[in-house]
């Protein structure tokens, strides 16, 4: 077995504008060591694991040892060897392909691991291919290697990702929300190839906010507050059991079968959806789609990635269209409206909308441009929009972040911004996909509570992985499954 790479943070500091985001962090990693960096929403744990990569340089401050260090047994390593190690992977550098719209074969991204670039820059040899492959085949993604990234399910990009990664043959994965927005499916497989790591000696960081996304194997946490080490030890069992109750999660009954719709209400209907086909790229996602939504209802739309929910809210939007023969009927928008007017009463946030909002808005244009149906905004905003922003600033806790960029926020603040940005349009119905995504614990307990009472404003329509992220008061649930929707029972969340 290679000999493997040992890091050392020393008195470490980030400053990051006008603020420190880490403070005087002292860490020591040995190899074969598996930690789980613990943190709330902006508490430093992303910059953390830069630093640890080689990809943030800490600030200088009066303490002249102050710093990083790489070893290899007594042998002290310089920065670009150590760089080498060491693999990162998560949603934000998933977010970088999608803003960019780098959209290479799985191969070929799974190949720019070799040399740790973006884009691939020259061939691969056949002894790189056979790597390639083998990292592929550990993922469980060969039958995938000519398909192109961007078309790839949320969970097969994510494994794209760690494939790459693999393929670098790294001492340290570190690995930033790794499991968010994944299935059980996915997560199982994951779970095999962390294992598999572990035989091999490999070691890792993982950020987490869920105890379910503490990888197997795990045995140190270094858990973070606002920006200092809060506690260094080895894991244990009331680590993970505080996280399930600062978010108040329980154990959930599984979906049942699925079953006739209710009877409907005589509410007015919003949205009709009859016999539609959805395609994306070319490809087959829903079929013969049968569904309505009415005023006052509320549904949570589950399924395994890769089942079309993130589809199906952008058919509701209007980013995606039905296929010859079907039809969409949106209420009080007749045939020949342009869609701009129907975007301008529906509020939309997902994980791709996040990736995209790289804009350098402050949060508080961020926010006003939703009453725009926009990217930012074209002219100043008026004294009407900034009210607006500030009141949703405001109900989400963000105004002491309203004069920051987008990427100035953490992955959950820029999250709950997005939701503020949808409101701001005053809409008729919220669509939102995976909302809780990237939330700490005590953050998703204020969403889901914030989401409660925006149920009495309009009506809300969820994608989710997780039941315990719904608010309470969801009245229907449609099961997306083998490309056909299902009513299924509903059923309230903590």
């Amino acid at each position: 077995m290679k000999r493997q790479l040992e890091m050392v943070l020393h008195d470490v500091s980030v400053r990051r504008a006008d603020r420190w985001v880490l403070r005087e962090v002292t860490w020591r990693l040995r190899p074969g060591e598996r930690w789980a960096l613990l943190g709330d929403n902006g508490a430093g744990k992303t910059q953390l694991l830069k630093i640890l990569s080689g990809d943030v340089w800490p600030t200088p401050g009066r303490r002249r040892d102050a710093g990083r260090t790489y070893r290899i047994g007594r042998d002290r390593v310089e920065l670009i060897e150590a760089k080498r190690r060491v693999a990162y992977v998560g949603a934000e550098q998933q977010d970088k392909y999608v803003r960019y719209g780098w959209n290479l074969r799985v191969r070929d991204l799974v190949a720019t691991g070799l040399h740790r670039t973006d884009l691939l820059l020259a061939p691969v040899t056949p002894a790189e291919g056979r790597r390639v492959a083998a990292a592929m085949g550990s993922c469980g993604l060969r039958h995938r290697a000519g398909a192109q990234f961007l078309s790839l399910s949320y969970g097969q990009k994510r494994l794209a990702l760690l494939a790459r990664a693999l393929v670098q043959d790294p001492d340290w994965l570190l690995l930033d929300e790794f499991y968010n927005g994944l299935d059980n499916r996915y997560r199982a497989r994951i779970d095999a190839v962390l294992a598999a790591a572990v035989r091999r000696g490999q070691s890792w960081v993982a950020t987490a906010h869920r105890a379910a996304d503490v990888p197997r194997g795990t045995r140190r946490v270094l858990e973070l507050a606002a920006g200092r080490v809060h506690a260094l030890r080895r894991i244990q069992v009331a680590d993970l059991e505080r996280l399930r109750l600062q978010a108040n999660e329980r154990p959930r009954r599984a979906l049942g079968p699925p079953r006739k719709a209710a009877a409907p209400a005589n509410n007015p209907v919003l949205v009709r959806l009859s016999q539609v086909d959805l395609y994306v790229d070319y490809k087959l996602v829903l079929r013969e789609l049968d569904w309505q939504l009415r005023k006052g209802e509320h549904w949570a739309v589950y399924g395994a990635n890769g089942s079309g929910k993130s589809s199906f809210l952008k058919l509701l939007y209007g980013d995606l269209s039905p296929a010859l023969g079907g039809q969409i009927e949106r209420s009080g928008f007749p045939k020949g409206t342009p869609l701009t007017e129907w975007k301008r009463q529906i509020g939309y946030v997902s994980p791709e909308l996040q990736s995209d909002y790289a804009v350098d808005v402050s949060v508080t244009n961020l926010v006003a441009s939703g009453r725009y149906a926009s990217i930012g905004l074209a002219d100043e905003p008026t004294a009407e929009d900034s009210r607006v922003a500030r009141y949703w600033l405001r109900f989400f806790g963000l105004l002491s972040v309203a004069a920051r960029r987008p990427r100035e926020l953490s992955y959950g603040q820029l999250r709950r911004a997005l939701i503020a940005r949808a409101m701001a349009a005053d809409p008729r119905i919220l669509l939102l996909d995976e909302p809780l995504t990237g939330l700490d614990p005590t953050q998703r307990a204020i969403m889901k509570r914030l989401l409660e009472n925006l149920l009495k404003r309009l009506t809300l329509i969820v994608a989710v992985h997780h039941a315990e992220d719904l608010p309470r008061g969801m009245t229907h649930g449609l099961r997306l499954h083998k490309r056909r929707a299902y009513t299924v029972d509903s059923y309230s969340a903590t």
